[in-house]
């Protein structure tokens, strides 16, 4: 999705920009670059998909499915690309947190050891929810579901964390 997102731009940009003589003056140009900008979703969309695949992890690697898990984290995390642009600081927080906070939940998945994959993930939860707090939004308070957030998928089908496509 980043990549038809970042296309999307590109191309836009470079349309914009072959028309820059045809715009009377900068501020037009900037004008059309920000209605670009502000048609990408901000934080809040991004991450409503980052809970659902964070839900969704903990049934794959319960149910075995190791590469689930990983194609989770990995798009998990792919998903808040848009907000590079959109909200830099609050990305850089979530690229912190995705490097480091949630480092050991994906050295658990590609260990494929559930005790420890368990003990990570609701660790990240309590950090998820102290961040929630700590940036205003002490309303969200993530908890672990009782099934997963999407039902249409095979959370046991046995798999290898190594399975996913780079």
């Amino acid at each position: 999705m980043f990549k038809k997102i970042m296309t999307f731009l590109f191309v836009s940009m470079f349309l914009f920009g072959s028309l820059t003589p045809l715009c009377a003056d900068e501020a037009t140009l900037q004008k059309q670059i920000d209605s670009l900008k502000s048609a990408l979703p901000k934080f809040a969309i991004p991450m409503r998909e980052v809970g659902d695949r964070f839900q969704n992890m903990y049934f794959a690697a319960k149910g075995g499915n190791w590469g689930l898990a990983a194609y989770m984290s990995k798009y998990m995390n792919g998903s808040m690309n848009p907000a590079m642009v959109t909200k830099p600081a609050e990305y850089e927080s979530w690229k912190s947190f995705y490097t480091e906070t949630f480092a050991p939940v994906n050295k658990a998945i590609s260990a494929e050891d559930f005790k420890a994959f368990e003990k990570e993930y609701n660790t990240v939860i309590d950090s998820c929810n102290g961040c929630h707090a700590g940036m205003g939004y002490g309303f969200i308070k993530l908890k672990k579901l009782s099934e997963p957030a999407d039902s249409g998928i095979d959370y046991g089908l046995k798999s290898k964390a190594a399975d996913v496509p780079k």
